[in-house]
């Protein structure tokens, strides 16, 4: 068995006893961990301040994860599947859409996740842009693999349906759209990446103008030719 199967097993193990606390607790150790994250980022995390907050001896935490890496893999787990929810939702609500469509209300559910979720955003903005920690690379892969995930057949059934040019790259379009969004996001979130579009801390009525003209503009580079 390799180093990374046993530190798998271990987590497994740590997770389960952290699972069989009563969900109270669960909420906040979870919630103390996030705010942990979002305000320190992971190098500057320490795990002495959660567990003066949370009131637990700090042998508890390192029960329940293994180390502070351990903790942060939990925190960015729980994340990642509030997005897949989120993602998973849209997809099925806008279904009978076109792709235009689709990915207007993709970035107006990104927003919404923002404003719902801001300090788990402030996470993934520390992991994006303000320091290196073990493992860096292999959580932000996993976020983008997971977008490549859901953009992936979208783009493929809208090529098959004449929606989109048929000379697209799949992949490549995949990449460019998620850099599109991903900066869509990142801008409405932090000041110096707006560059005075307009999009940063906007209103509802705003973003949603944004993400339409952002939608136009996708549409006139990738849509198949109107037949005359």
């Amino acid at each position: 068995m390799t180093t990374w199967s046993l530190q798998r097993v271990r987590m497994e193990s740590a997770r389960n006893t952290f699972k069989n606390l009563d969900s109270g607790k669960q909420d906040k150790i979870l919630e103390t961990a996030i705010d942990e994250f979002a305000q320190y980022g992971f190098s500057l995390a320490s795990m002495n301040r959660m567990v003066q907050r949370l009131g637990i001896a700090k042998g508890s935490l390192f029960q329940y994860f293994g180390s502070k890496e351990g903790l942060f893999r939990f925190v960015f787990d729980n994340a990642v599947e509030l997005v897949r929810r989120t993602l998973r939702k849209v997809k099925q609500e806008s279904a009978a859409t076109d792709f235009f469509e689709r990915i207007y209300r993709s970035l107006l559910a990104g927003i919404e996740f923002i404003d719902r979720y801001p300090r788990v955003y402030q996470i993934y903005l520390k992991m994006m842009f303000q320091e290196n920690f073990p493992l860096r690379s292999q959580f932000l892969q996993q976020v983008h693999l997971f977008s490549a995930e859901y953009l992936t057949p979208m783009v493929e059934d809208s090529i098959a349906r004449g929606e989109l040019r048929s000379d697209l790259d799949v992949t490549m379009t995949v990449f460019y759209l998620d850099a599109l969004m991903d900066r869509f996001l990142q801008a409405y979130s932090v000041s110096f990446l707006d560059a005075g579009a307009g999009f940063y801390q906007a209103s509802r009525d705003e973003v949603e103008h944004r993400a339409r003209e952002f939608v136009r503009m996708i549409r006139q580079g990738l849509g198949a030719p109107t037949r005359q």
